[in-house]
């Protein structure tokens, strides 16, 4: 999708499933991506940071911002917002 490349997307819990997958797809399609998700470090049991995400967006062909934030905090998203 040409409507992508060279647009930002900001996709919150964008460390694994579904929110990782169309940053992804997005990525392919030109995009540039801000993964956001509270997942900084890795967990024993699940997959996936915000970081590991970010290598898989770069390597799709996007470019990449991992941002660590929790949606239920109203002044993360403001700085998140602000960084992005």
């Amino acid at each position: 999708m040409s409507e992508l490349k060279n647009r930002t997307l900001f996709i919150t819990g964008g460390s694994r499933g579904i929110g990782k997958a169309i940053a992804i797809r997005a990525a392919r399609d030109g995009a540039r991506v801000v993964v956001a998700a509270k997942t900084d470090t890795p967990h024993p049991k699940l997959p996936g940071t915000i970081h590991s995400a970010a290598e898989e967006i770069e390597a799709a062909g996007g470019e990449a911002l991992a941002i660590q934030l929790d949606v239920r905090d109203d002044d993360a998203i403001d700085a998140a917002m602000a960084t992005a």
